[in-house]
């Protein structure tokens, strides 16, 4: 793409864009003078304000970690500049659905996270956060905890309903008494008031598949008030999927609070022509006044535990419990039943790919489809997966293939989709490169950006970048987060589209994408042409009432 076509590119329906009233009190794209030089500017790009609107040529000034002007062209000089004329300037990428605090403490540096131009991520997803809300590990205790790892990236937390559930009833599958519930109810407000931004469910993993919805609901109250999100990794995802869908929307209509349907998908094959039912669900909730919306990866391919291949009630009382039952002659039968259905489901044991093992002798596993790697050493794939959870106490990752990329494109492109990673943070060096994780830790974001907005064109560049931006930033009352106007955090992301793409792969995941020169985070150049220049993340906060 020629200097001259990409600028043509950008700025398509820039007139259109011009006719849209400013936005809030001082609007998007105005100059507020002041006497102090900027501490940066962002020189002549196609600035995207992440609301969906086309881009428009600007300078975008930032001073004290915050955006002080914007403007076609700028007089002040900044201290630091970065030209960006033939490039896409947008707001920081904002990942609703991310693990990537998982390897905060062994590496701040978040690489795999802040290089796809990711400058806030969502943590504390599928019912599990590390916090509960119970005293001695409280928001404000986790949010301590991080800001002394000084992270690369802002992090942002829900409260995990399976943590909480862990905390008060433990691993049990059964109800909890009046006394648990209320003792959970007031952990959830504790850390709802103290800043967390939803409540999260992941009803596929234990203990929180032990959760009844009356105990969802109760749990999920104090949302409402708040107008902050429930999500919910959904009890099933494949051949119960609208079922589970009903389920999650009753749990937000009898709480009254707003619903987020964690990376919603359609697993297996059969399962494919369920997209528009799971739609349809959706849009019939929203009508009946349910605040409903959903995020999902560009990745045919999820990524769980091996556990999650084998029956929740075997799994009731822990991974020791677990693990007695599978060579208990009273439920082994049963568990290769149920676990046989479920492998068939989403194609095969080739279709499963081991990510991630405990024991150093299993090393060999990693980044291996576990039908070869059982055929390979004459092995019953079955017996070989109970093998590897025997050696591993139950820990081991797998990656399941059974996706449909058709659907989704229409996922992506929905208008009420928005962009997530379900990812974790890694590097391609130092101690967090192990295993082998899926490619969405590194390269979510510039894959929606080269392969679907720019190769498989199902959907346009701004409505791209909202989903990535100022929808999830709303979504969980970031307020400050999410747009580039004068008076937000000067997060930002400098990508060429024409070239942006996502280089990890299921093969060779530790690999960083192309297109991405400048990333700033809280008014600081972070990244800078595949240089990590500075770590300035902060952890933050949900604030105020519902955007309007």
């Amino acid at each position: 793409m020629t200097p001259l076509s990409r600028r043509a590119f950008l700025l398509q329906g820039t007139a259109a864009a011009c006719a849209v009233p400013a936005m809030g009190a001082v609007g998007p794209f105005l100059h507020v003078p002041g006497r102090q030089a900027p501490d940066l500017v962002l020189r002549g790009g196609a600035v995207f304000n992440g609301l969906g609107e086309a881009a428009r040529e600007m300078d975008v000034a930032v001073r004290a970690g915050r955006i002080t002007a914007m403007a076609p062209r700028l007089a002040a000089r900044g201290r630091e500049e970065i030209d960006a004329r033939g490039l896409a300037v947008a707001p920081g990428f904002v990942d609703i659905h991310s693990h990537g605090d998982s390897s905060l403490r062994e590496d701040p540096r978040a690489e795999s996270v802040i290089r796809q131009g990711i400058t806030t991520i969502v943590v504390g997803a599928d019912g599990s956060s590390r916090f509960s809300g119970a005293v001695g590990r409280s928001f404000r205790d986790w949010e301590r905890d991080v800001a002394t790892m000084g992270p690369a990236v802002n992090v942002a937390s829900m409260i995990g309903l399976g943590s909480v559930r862990g905390a008060v009833v433990g691993e049990a599958d059964r109800r909890a008494t009046a006394d648990e519930l209320a003792r959970m109810v007031a952990m959830v407000e504790r850390a709802l008031s103290e800043g967390a931004c939803g409540t999260s469910s992941g009803l596929e993993y234990t203990p929180g598949a032990f959760a009844t919805v009356d105990e969802l609901v109760a749990l999920c109250r104090p949302l409402a008030q708040r107008g902050l999100p429930y999500a919910t990794h959904m009890r099933n995802e494949d051949d119960r999927l609208l079922e589970a869908i009903d389920e999650s929307i009753a749990v937000a209509r009898g709480a009254r609070c707003a619903l987020q349907l964690s990376h919603l998908k359609q697993q297996g094959t059969r399962n494919w022509t369920k997209l528009n039912a799971s739609l349809a669900r959706l849009r019939e909730a929203r009508a009946a006044g349910v605040d409903a919306w959903f995020d999902v990866y560009p990745y045919e391919a999820y990524q769980t535990g091996l556990t999650n291949l084998f029956p929740v009630w075997a799994r009731d009382g822990g991974d020791a419990a677990f693990l007695k039952r599978l060579d208990d002659p009273g439920t082994a039968p049963r568990i290769r039943s149920e676990s046989l259905a479920k492998v068939e489901m989403i194609g095969g044991w080739d279709n499963v790919q081991i990510a991630r093992v405990r024991n150093t002798a299993d090393r060999d596993a990693e980044g291996q489809r576990l039908g070869a790697w059982a055929r390979a050493r004459g092995a019953d794939p079955y017996e070989a997966a109970v093998g590897l959870l025997r050696r591993n106490e139950a820990d081991v990752g797998m990656l399941g293939f059974a996706m449909s990329e058709e659907n989704i494109d229409q996922l992506l492109a929905h208008a009420y989709g928005m962009v997530c990673s379900d990812g974790g943070g890694f590097a391609i060096d130092g101690p967090t490169r192990r295993g082998s994780p899926h490619p969405r830790g590194a390269g979510t974001m510039p894959r929606v950006l080269g392969r679907f907005v720019r190769e498989r064109q199902a959907l346009p560049l701004a409505d791209a970048i909202h989903k990535m931006t100022a929808r999830p930033a709303d979504r969980v009352h970031l307020r400050d987060r999410g747009r580039l106007a004068v008076g937000m955090a000067g997060d930002a992301v400098v990508f060429d589209p024409a070239t942006v793409a996502d280089r990890a792969t299921f093969a060779n995941p530790f690999q960083y994408p192309v297109g991405i020169s400048t990333v700033v985070v809280n008014g600081v150049v972070a990244v800078r042409d595949g240089q990590q220049l500075a770590r300035t993340g902060r952890v933050l906060q949900a604030g105020g009432q519902h955007p309007r």
